[in-house]
């Protein structure tokens, strides 16, 4: 979850950019003139190499054909090859893997851009190079150095757990950089953030302000002053006096998240919550060339409110539509201690209650009332669940809905289902309801998860893939960017490996083989969105969404996958990343 892109964290730090984005109207790129082909003929032919279909009862081929932005043929290099005209652009893939293009299942476009331009890099390493308090404070002075005097100074991805002096920084740390100018340093798990004292002072926020419904201000024990520290919905006491971007700058946030992902072989990104703002801009990118990639939205905001949601399901084309409604957020983090979780943390922070679960975001009654509400007005609910205990009151609320308003293919999914136990696969099973896993946590957290937070018993059953494939459950994969680097080539690693950074294994019961670790990033992906029918699987009559690897997953030694290159990204028959 990034809280960029949350319910509350979108408005206050977005405000009405979006919609200007829209209002802006951007030009559109003028269409390339094509030259004409014999009748039937395809545009591109795809050659010599390994082409995996992921489709039943289709076998690896050789090459692929393509015409109109679709996939009309695939075989052997003999006969497809024999379908080109001389006006057919012919691909010699050189022995290389061609697969359908991956789908980002739950991330924030245009958030992993928008922190790239405008945001001091807080990560550690081997996302970024912070290891301590000290070079928190160093990146944060660079960041200031370079803007205006007195602006806000804005920071991402710090974790606690990794710096050396294992704690959260402080308001007072942060006064090192600016007493006088706001700063506000983003924890990467997008749950929460710091604040320094100026930003404090501009949001108001003293020893006596309370905590907001869903959320907790940090107090020292001592003087009950505020540390800086906010979790979830307290965060937006400090962000919504954040200055909105301008329309410029969230089209070059666009822009540049849209080549980090085609980079990475995305040739799908699912923005996990959005408004009608928020289709506009994306289908004003889509126009100017700026998002090359497909778009799936997922709504967010109050389906209670008067009138409901402002789009219907549905809404839009094979390049930008509404797809659901998620993820709102039920419970936070577990690497946070705000995930709600059934049994009390391993290892509790300081500070915190003998007994501590976590939270929930808002009471389990209105969840079960916006559920019913979406149900019923027949959106594909996917809704944020990390602890197990938020997991249980969503399954709940679903039950319920399809109690009261009948069963069907409704494809409702629990975002990020970190502690899904085995008897909450089975539930899902029973209901329908499938799962999209965060598995990379078991790299970025998996120590923190089974040394602090989980325990080793809790911990080994972190994003259960193994378990869910025994029970035929079909799921994605995620990497929820920003909070990790788009990357489904490391998501497949770490599902394929389950290794943590200290290179330990954590839960090998739950490993799964790269083929079927490809298929949550495909087909699998593509059916929990109901776009089955035309990608995530190669075959004749759907998208030529396509991705070129420089090796096969399925065959290369499990602790190389992750280094296999991207070397080609196809969009609809149009190269959107090739590496030289």
């Amino acid at each position: 979850m990034c809280t960029l892109c949350s319910d509350h964290g979108r408005r206050a730090f977005l405000g009405g950019s979006l919609a200007a984005v829209a209002a802006a109207a951007l030009p559109a790129l003028p269409a390339a003139a094509a030259a004409p082909r014999p009748h039937g003929a395809p545009d591109t032919v795809y050659h010599g190499g390994t082409v995996v279909p992921l489709a039943p009862g289709r076998p690896d081929a050789q090459a692929i054909a393509v015409t109109g932005g679709r996939i009309t043929a695939i075989g052997s290099d003999r006969r497809i090859r024999a379908l080109a005209a001389r006006t057919t652009e012919q691909v010699d893939l050189r022995g290389t893997t061609l697969l359908p293009g991956f789908i980002d299942a739950h991330s924030h476009l245009p958030a992993p851009g928008l922190i790239g331009l405008y945001w001091a890099d807080l990560s550690s390493p081997p996302v970024g190079t912070v290891t301590g308090i000290a070079d928190l404070i160093a990146a944060l002075k660079t960041k200031a150095a370079a803007g205006a005097p007195g602006a806000w100074i804005l920071g991402w991805g710090y974790d606690q757990t990794l710096l050396a002096e294992g704690r959260h920084p402080t308001a007072a740390d942060l006064d090192q950089v600016s007493a006088t100018a706001p700063i506000w340093a983003a924890h990467t798990n997008g749950h929460m953030g710091v604040a320094n004292t100026a930003a404090l002072r501009l949001a108001g926020i003293t020893e006596h302000t309370p905590d907001p419904p869903g959320g907790v201000i940090a107090r020292d024990p001592a003087t009950g002053r505020p540390t800086g520290l906010l979790q979830e919905a307290a965060t937006t006491l400090v962000t919504r006096h954040q200055p909105a971007l301008t329309p410029a700058q969230l089209t070059a946030a666009a822009r540049a998240t849209d080549a980090l992902y085609a980079a990475a072989g995305v040739t799908t990104t699912v923005v996990a919550g959005g408004g009608a703002d928020t289709y506009a801009a994306l289908n004003a990118w889509r126009a100017a060339g700026v998002l090359r990639l497909r778009a799936l939205l997922m709504l967010n905001g109050d389906p209670l409110a008067p009138g409901g949601l402002p789009l219907p399901e549905g809404t839009g084309d094979d390049r930008v539509r509404v797809s659901g409604y998620g993820e709102a957020v039920y419970d936070g983090s577990i690497q946070g201690y705000t995930g709600y979780l059934t049994q009390p943390y391993h290892r509790l922070a300081d500070g915190l209650p003998a007994g501590y679960r976590g939270y929930t975001n808002y009471p389990a009654d209105l969840l079960k009332r916006r559920v019913d509400a979406l149900y019923a007005a027949g959106y594909a609910i996917r809704l944020h669940a990390n602890g197990d205990a938020a997991i249980d009151d969503l399954l709940d609320a679903y039950e319920a809905a399809i109690a009261k308003h009948g069963r069907r293919d409704h494809r409702m999914r629990v975002e990020h289902a970190q502690t899904a136990r085995p008897d909450q696969l089975r539930r899902m099973r029973r209901l329908g309801v499938t799962a999209s896993f965060f598995v990379s946590h078991t790299y970025y957290w998996g120590d923190q998860h089974r040394d602090v937070f989980l325990g080793p018993e809790r911990a080994a059953r972190i994003s259960p893939l193994r378990s869910a494939q025994r029970l035929n459950l079909r799921h994605s994969l995620h990497l929820d960017s920003p909070v990790v680097p788009m990357s489904p080539l490391q998501a497949l690693w770490s599902a394929v490996n389950r290794t943590t950074r200290s290179g330990r294994v954590l839960g090998p019961a739950e490993r799964v083989t790269p083929a079927r670790a490809l298929r949550a990033l495909t087909i699998d992906a593509a059916w929990q969105h109901f776009h089955d029918h035309d990608r995530g699987s190669l075959e004749p009559g759907k998208l030529a969404d396509l991705t070129v690897l420089s090796a096969d997953p399925r065959t290369v030694p499990p602790q190389r996958i992750k280094d296999v290159q991207v070397l080609r990204t196809v969009v609809g028959g149009t190269t959107v990343h090739h590496r030289d």
